[in-house]
C-alpha cells in the first residue's frame, strides 16, 4: 500500500516543505486551530490511544497507555527524544529538516492533550542543518501564535525550546536524556520511578519520539479509528525506515506495516546490488538481533518480528550481501557499542570491551578454538540467556545490544567464524 500519513508534504512539494508557508498552504495548523476551539483535552488523548500507535523510537509501547502513566502534578513536562543515534537510523533527521512545523503541531496537540505547558526538543549534536530548521520552525510559530501564551485564543500556553545533545548514544535511552538536560552525565536511571512519574527535574515527564509525535495531528484530524485501520492490528499504521546496505535504492520510505521483508528489501528497496545474493539484514538498528533469507516472508510487525527473537527497533534495515564479512560486521557494531558505554554498570563497561577484543583476535588470525565459547560466555554475562527481549544485568539495554551481533553470527554464520580460526575443521560443500 502507498499511505502516506508523514511524508506526503515533503513528497509533493520537496523544495520547501519545512517552510511555515507551505504548512499553511497543505491544512497545516487547523487540527489545531481545530482542536483547541472545539476539543477537550480528554478528547484528543482518547483519540491518541485509540489509534493504538506504537512508539516509533525502539521500544514500541503504546503511545496513548504511556501517556495515561502521567502523575497529575504540575510542572509536568513533553520530552521529545530527537537524539537519533542507533546506527543506520536516519527517518527522524528527514522528519526534523524537512517537516518541522508538522512536529511542533504534533507537540502542541500532545501538550495540550495533557497538560502540559512547557516543552523540550533535545536534538543530536551531529544535526545541526535540523536544528536550524526545527528552531526557525518553532520561532515562525511563536509569531503566528501557535506557541506562547494564548495559543489561538485559547487559553492554553505552551514554551518549547530546543537542546542540543553532546553527541552520546548513550543519550538516545530516556532516562539518560533526562539527565544530559538538567546539566548531568549522560547516564541512564534505575527505574521506578519511570520518567512519568519522577522525570526531569523529578517532575512527571512523557518522552515521546519524534516520528511518533509527528503522527499526532493526522490522528486528531481523521480520529484514532481510521489510523488504528491502517494495517495490522496490534502494527497500527505507517511506520518510517531507514533502508541502507547492499540495496539498489537506499533511503527512507513510509509503509503500511504487515509487507513481507521481500517486498520491502527487494520491491521498495529494488534487489541486492551488483547482482549479488542476500546474506543477512539487521533489521531494527545495529542493536537488533540479525535476519537471514529463511525470513523474507515474514511480516514487518512488532510482533511477528519479535517472534523470531529480534525488533524492528528504531526502523533501520541495514542489508548485507554476500560480499559480507560478518565477523568484521560483528566487529564494528560491538566496537561501537564498546565505545559508546557510559560505562556506569561492570557488565556492559567490561563486557564489551572484552568482545571487541575477541573478535579483534580472531579478525588478526590469531584466534583460538575457544574463543566462540568464550564469545558467547562473556554475552550471556552482559545477557543472561542470550534471548530476546533481552534479560540484562544492567539498568539499560546498551550491553545486551553488544551482544546482538555475537548471537546472529554464531547462529546463523558458525562455519564462518569458525574458519577465520586454526583448529577447526570446516565442512565445505
Amino acid at each position: 500500500m502507498t499511505t502516506r500519513i508523514l511524508t506526503t508534504r515533503m513528497e509533493e512539494h520537496p523544495s520547501d516543505s519545512n517552510s511555515m508557508a507551505r504548512y499553511l498552504d497543505t491544512g497545516g495548523y487547523a487540527t489545531l486551530r481545530h482542536a483547541l476551539a472545539s476539543l477537550s483535552p480528554e478528547q484528543v488523548a482518547s483519540e491518541v490511544k485509540a489509534s493504538n500507535l506504537r512508539g516509533r523510537g525502539g521500544a514500541g509501547f503504546p503511545m496513548g497507555v504511556k501517556w495515561g502513566f502521567l502523575a497529575d502534578s504540575d510542572p509536568k513536562y513533553l520530552v521529545i527524544n530527537a537524539d537519533e543515534s542507533e546506527p543506520g537510523t536516519f527517518k527522524d533527521r528527514q522528519l526534523l529538516e524537512r517537516d518541522p512545523h508538522q512536529l511542533v503541531e504534533g507537540i502542541v496537540l500532545s501538550s495540550f492533550a495533557l497538560g502540559i505547558h512547557r516543552a523540550f526538543i533535545y536534538i543530536r549534536g551531529e544535526y545541526p542543518k535540523a536544528a536550524r530548521r526545527v528552531q526557525q520552525a518553532i520561532e515562525e510559530a511563536f509569531e503566528a501564535g501557535y506557541l506562547g501564551a494564548d495559543i489561538c485564543g485559547s487559553g492554553f500556553s505552551l514554551d518549547v525550546s530546543i537542546h542540543l545533545g553532546g553527541g552520546a548514544y548513550i543519550c538516545g535511552e530516556e532516562t539518560a536524556l533526562l539527565n544530559s538536560l538538567e546539566g548531568r552525565r549522560g547516564e541512564p536511571r534505575l527505574k521506578p520511578p519511570f520518567p512519568a512519574v519522577a522525570g526531569l527535574y523529578s517532575r512527571p515527564t512523557i518522552v515521546n519520539n519524534v516520528e511518533s509525535l509527528s503522527n499526532v495531528p493526522w490522528i486528531v484530524a481523521n480520529g484514532g479509528t481510521a489510523y488504528s485501520s491502517i494495517g495490522p492490528e496490534r502494527s497500527a499504521g505507517t511506520r518510517m525506515f531507514s533502508l541502507s546496505g547492499h540495496v539498489k535504492k537506499p533511503g527512507n520510505y513510509e509503509i503500511v506495516m504487515g509487507m513481507s521483508w521481500r517486498d520491502l528489501i527487494y520491491g521498495i528497496g529494488g534487489g541486492i546490488r551488483d547482482g549479488n545474493e542476500l546474506k543477512t539484514w539487521i533489521p531494527g538498528g545495529a542493536s537488533a538481533p540479525w535476519l537471514v533469507p529463511e525470513h523474507l516472508d515474514t511480516p514487518l510487525t512488532i510482533d511477528d518480528v519479535t517472534a523470531l527473537g529480534t525488533m524492528l527497533g528504531s526502523g533501520a534495515v541495514v542489508v548485507m550481501d554476500q560480499t559480507t564479512d560478518v565477523v568484521a560486521a560483528a566487529h564494528s557494531i560491538v566496537r561501537f557499542f564498546a565505545h559508546e558505554s557510559c560505562g556506569q554498570c561492570t557488565p556492559c563497561r567490561e563486557g564489551t570491551r572484552w568482545l571487541q577484543d575477541i573478535l579483534e583476535r580472531i579478525l588478526d588470525g590469531s584466534g583460538r578454538p575457544s574463543d566462540i565459547d568464550l564469545l558467547l560466555d562473556v554475552s550471556d554475562n552482559i545477557s543472561p540467556g542470550l534471548t530476546w527481549p533481552p534479560a540484562m544485568t544492567t539498568i539499560c539495554p546498551l550491553g545486551p545490544s553488544a551482544t546482538a551481533p555475537i548471537v546472529s553470527i554464531t547462529k546463523y554464520f558458525l562455519d564462518e567464524v569458525k574458519a577465520k580460526i586454526d583448529g577447526f575443521e570446516v565442512a565445505v560443500g
